[in-house]
């Protein structure tokens, strides 16, 4: 059985991050494209047997010639966190939802894992913690936020990307706290999607609420107070991550452990462009061979022209 999954993604390699990346949107042709990507099999489990032959890389529909292929098994990983302290995280037990999170995230770390807190309430995301392999300090940074003010994680989100790159591993990931409410941002829903459509780092959000409010069964007056819950779950799709719902401590424990496993069984494929054509936005197809049930990715690469493979040349020029 072969399963087609359409995504679009791009990341630039770690050594030319600082020197080609103009800015976090990714609105410049970038030197190179890589595609990392995580296989699910039977019960979701991530795939750890996928082999280079069994991937096909497609750019707008029409096959691309990949240089690279690489397993990251347990690689080092470096996660931003992203922690909503507005005054609605005061109430009902919400912060001590996500302190508990990131301690189940700290259980989890590996040698040379590292992390970095930022915190955010009615403007700009404030670094607490640049990048450590201390937990300790992060959990002693996570016990002094006192939620306070209003909300605009709009805004204190699309600085993340940016910064997460101060990290020092290639695998990286941004972990959102939060209740969901945004009631203070410069930023629309709109140019926020836009901003993240580029960006190559998985965001992972922990909405502090109940898993059934994301239900399409709410009532409207309902789903006007959780479209930045439905937003957050667009935004993570988008960048190849995922929103979890709870607040429990047992749904916590399961989401960090979910992606975890995710972040620690990638395949990288990619690809440089061919510097011909209009810089613009081009959508990436993944054709995986094998029993796989679904592959999670990010969704974009702003740039020209891909290495389009000659047989498929042939065939456009037949077809056209």
């Amino acid at each position: 059985m072969r399963s087609v999954v359409p995504i679009a993604l791009s990341l630039l390699l770690a050594t030319f991050a600082f020197a080609q990346d103009q800015h976090f949107a990714e609105n410049v042709a970038v030197g190179y494209v890589m595609v990392p990507f995580t296989v699910f099999g039977s019960h979701d489990a991530p795939r750890t047997d996928v082999r280079e032959k069994d991937v096909e890389l497609f750019v707008d529909g029409v096959r691309v010639k990949s240089d690279m292929f690489e397993r990251s098994m347990n690689a080092p990983i470096s996660y931003t966190i992203l922690l909503d302290g507005s005054g609605s995280m005061g109430l009902a037990g919400k912060m001590e939802a996500a302190r508990g999170a990131v301690d189940a995230l700290l259980a989890h770390r590996q040698a040379n894992d590292d992390f970095a807190l930022y915190v955010f309430d009615d403007k700009e995301a404030h670094e607490v913690v640049p990048f450590t392999t201390d937990g300790n300090a992060i959990q002693a940074a996570m016990r002094s936020v006192k939620p306070f003010g209003k909300t605009a994680f709009f805004d204190a989100l699309a600085t993340m990307p940016e910064r997460s790159r101060l990290g020092r591993n290639p695998t990286r990931a941004i972990i959102l706290l939060s209740d969901g409410i945004d009631n203070n941002s410069h930023l629309t829903r709109e140019q926020l999607a836009g901003t993240l459509e580029g960006v190559a780092i998985p965001i992972y959000a922990l909405g502090l609420r109940e898993p059934s409010e994301l239900s399409a069964s709410v009532s409207p007056a309902q789903n006007e107070a959780l479209s930045d819950i439905q937003l957050l779950d667009e935004i993570s799709n988008l960048t190849g991550g995922r929103l979890y719902l709870g607040n429990e401590p047992q749904q916590l424990a399961g989401a960090v452990d979910s992606l975890n496993e995710n972040l620690r069984a990638q395949y990288l494929v990619g690809f440089t462009p061919t510097g011909k054509g209009a810089v613009k936005y081009r959508r990436i197809s993944l054709r995986v061979a094998g029993r796989v049930r679904s592959v999670r990715v990010r969704a974009g690469y702003r740039g020209t022209e891909p290495p389009v493979l000659a047989a498929e040349k042939v065939e456009r020029k037949k077809s056209s």
